[in-house]
């Protein structure tokens, strides 16, 4: 039995999508969450900046003697998760990559949508990505700004957000998809309300359960499996308060967050 914790974090609470579908595999290991929600949007960052604020939550991670990290953040990933891998090449990582291959693979239009944050959506990652996995499909790569800012503030059905929701689905209704991916990790929030407003029919896909197989898949090979355990330590470089609400809110159960300071 390996106690450590497994380490996930975001730069806010669309991480949480991705800590969800690990529980349910994995409803017997350690998790510490964290939000830097101090220096939220990462999308806004530089490259340097995101590697930069990555490396200190990593640091904290190792100090904590984790057994794994899971980059819960798109945009972390496209931008830092290489550079993490060198720099910290015993610590193992799990990224956040959007579900183009599977997508792709599904798709019986040849057609999907990639809903995702501006700076996921002109990622040469992506871009690399969708040349690798979706040869010969249609693809409507969405940058959808704000989104992810009011699923933060833990809203999902505000006029705001449908309005948005609105206008990023009459952009993907043009390539008729089939599929749609779900580009960010707040976005698997956002699934009952993309389904009522979408103007066509289309099966909503993200990388959550993707991920949750794949570190369930490294302990199991690693023998670092925990047969004891389920706490979850929530912690935000934020408003602790602002955090607990939010996250309370879209995991319909009673979180309470601790300040972090790195």
């Amino acid at each position: 039995m390996d106690t450590r914790p497994i380490g996930i974090f975001d730069s806010g609470v669309g991480g949480l999508s991705v800590l969800r579908e690990i529980k349910k595999l994995l409803p017997q290991e350690n998790y510490i969450f964290i939000a830097d929600q101090k220096n939220i949007p990462y999308g806004g960052k530089t490259p340097a900046q995101i590697r930069l604020l990555t490396s200190r939550i990593i640091k904290y991670f190792i100090g904590k003697r984790v057994k794994m990290v899971v980059v819960a953040c798109n945009t972390a990933t496209c931008y830092a998760i290489e550079f993490l891998r060198k720099k910290y090449p015993s610590v193992t990582f799990v990224g956040t990559v959007p579900a183009i291959k599977p997508a792709a693979r599904l798709s019986h239009n040849k057609s999907i949508a990639i809903l995702s944050t501006p700076a996921t959506a002109k990622s040469s990652y992506l871009k690399n990505l969708i040349r690798q996995n979706a040869i010969g499909v249609k693809i409507a790569n969405i940058g959808c700004p704000e989104l992810e800012n009011l699923v933060e503030e833990g809203q999902i059905n505000s006029p705001e957000i449908k309005t948005l929701l609105r206008k990023y689905l009459q952009k993907a209704a043009r390539s008729k998809p089939d599929y749609i991916v779900l580009g960010c990790t707040h976005y698997p929030f956002l699934k009952t309300t993309i389904k009522r407003l979408s103007p066509f029919r289309a099966k909503l896909i993200d990388s959550g359960k993707a991920i949750a197989r794949r570190v369930k898949y490294l302990l199991r090979t690693s023998g670092t499996e925990n047969g004891h355990g389920a706490s979850t330590v929530y912690f935000t470089t934020g408003d602790p308060v602002k955090f607990s609400g939010a996250a309370s809110r879209l995991l319909k159960t009673k979180v309470r967050a601790k300040k972090l300071k790195i």
